[in-house]
């Protein structure tokens, strides 16, 4: 019997973050998630969702004629079928991106995949959930983001950049959690600091406002 995977929804939209942010991109959403970020807008996700093979999936993502994919949740690592997904994706040729929690090991993904994790901060609420071991894995090509709530969300992230060197690994991404942290604040830690990262905004609740699905 083929495996499936619980899904959320599949729709088209920009990518709203990431260093691909604002190009167009292909979503398929898994259902299901570990944590409980104080700030998440993906509550829908936690529960929802139908059964579809990796074969379904893809033939819906087809559909929407894209070569940019975001594999995302919920936590897509809780599910093993991911794994197959992103196989045939990239098999098809398409560009895929995984969006990760962190707090599940990444070493089993694709080595053609780009991972994009989010490192839960204090102000997340979840914080301790983190495997830093993931770092280690972490190609090039892939991207550390930081959703920041308050200037000790900042300090914090910051120490961890540079624990951890970071910006020598990948990409790392700054993010002002939506409603919570004004932008211009942000950016003037970020260059107070002289920080190696790039600031980030999520695109799409500034184009569709912030509880809008399917975007």
């Amino acid at each position: 019997m083929p495996s499936t995977l619980r899904i959320s929804e599949i729709f088209a939209s920009i990518q709203g973050e990431s260093t691909n942010a604002g190009l167009p991109c292909a979503f398929v959403r898994l259902s299901g998630c570990n944590l409980r970020c104080v700030y998440c807008d993906t509550k829908y996700a936690y529960t929802d969702g139908r059964e579809m093979t990796p074969d379904e999936v893809v033939e819906a993502v087809e559909g929407l004629n894209i070569p940019l994919v975001e594999i995302t949740g919920g936590e897509p690592m809780m599910q093993e079928g991911v794994h197959e997904l992103a196989a045939v994706l990239l098999d098809g040729g398409y560009r895929v991106m995984i969006e990760t929690n962190g707090s599940r090991p990444i070493s089993g993904i694709d080595a053609r995949a780009m991972v994009v994790m989010d490192v839960k901060t204090p102000g997340s609420g979840v914080s301790d959930s983190m495997q830093f071991e993931n770092f280690e894995a972490l190609k090039p090509v892939d991207n550390v983001k930081f959703v920041i709530t308050s200037e000790g969300d900042y300090l914090w992230s910051r120490s961890i950049i540079r624990d951890f060197d970071l910006y020598k690994r990948c990409s790392v991404l700054m993010s002002a959690a939506y409603g919570k942290v004004e932008y211009r604040d942000l950016v003037e830690w970020i260059m107070r600091d002289r920080l190696p990262v790039r600031f980030n905004m999520q695109l799409h609740k500034h184009i569709w406002g912030a509880n809008a699905t399917g975007v």
